[in-house]
């Protein structure tokens, strides 16, 4: 029986533009943080979760889920770890779940994605080698590529991320009436928006 495709939580870049005192992925939303609350809709989705990370974020993860689904990396920029960056994160997370039925890319920093949008591009991973949600056409996360993809997965590497992959195959734009599926927090300003959307609101899993 194929498992289930699992989340990838991606929360191992600087955020360089966000220009809080503190790492954006910590800062609060209302009884959670923005990972946390990223994080708690992931699990929402009941799809197996690994959180790619730092040593800077690796206790706030392992406070949302079991510490063998953690892995810590260097930070970006550290000396002598030449190669790090989204498509490393990508990679790793992807050899974590080597026998997942494929795997959803979403980035820590955008805690307002749907359970049910999870839910929604894993289902059509069985018939597509690459999904992502899109919101009013436009765009989002989580993008999702299918067990066949594997063996390139694991060789992402730099910053470079999955683009390659989702402009080499057929990719299926997924329509979802989410607009958490586009929004990230890069900015004060963008903190400040998810704030007023009231982004600890509980997660929504997908309704039958």
């Amino acid at each position: 029986m194929t498992e289930r495709p699992a989340v990838i939580v991606l929360a191992a870049g600087k955020g360089s533009r966000f220009l809080g005192a503190d790492h954006k992925l910590a800062q609060s939303l209302g009884a959670l943080t923005v990972l946390g609350s990223t994080l708690q809709r992931a699990i929402a989705s009941q799809l197996p979760v690994v959180v790619v990370t730092t040593e800077r974020l690796a206790e706030l993860a392992r406070s949302s889920v079991a510490a063998r689904d953690v892995i810590v990396l260097p930070e970006v920029g550290s000396p002598g770890h030449i190669g790090l960056g989204m498509g490393h994160s990508i990679s790793i997370g992807v050899a974590a779940r080597p026998d997942a039925g494929g795997w959803l890319i979403l980035p820590g920093d955008m805690p307002q994605v749907q359970a049910g949008t999870l839910q929604a591009v894993a289902q059509q991973l069985s018939h597509h080698p690459v999904v992502y949600a899109q919101y009013k056409g436009r765009r989002g996360h989580p993008v999702g590529f299918s067990a066949e993809l594997y063996s390139e997965l694991v060789t992402l590497s730099g910053d470079e991320g999955a683009r390659r992959l989702i402009a080499r195959y057929p990719a299926l734009g997924l329509e979802v009436d989410d607009p958490g599926a586009v929004l990230d927090v890069d900015t004060l300003a963008d903190l400040d928006a998810v704030r007023r959307a009231g982004t600890a609101s509980p997660p929504s899993a997908l309704r039958r």
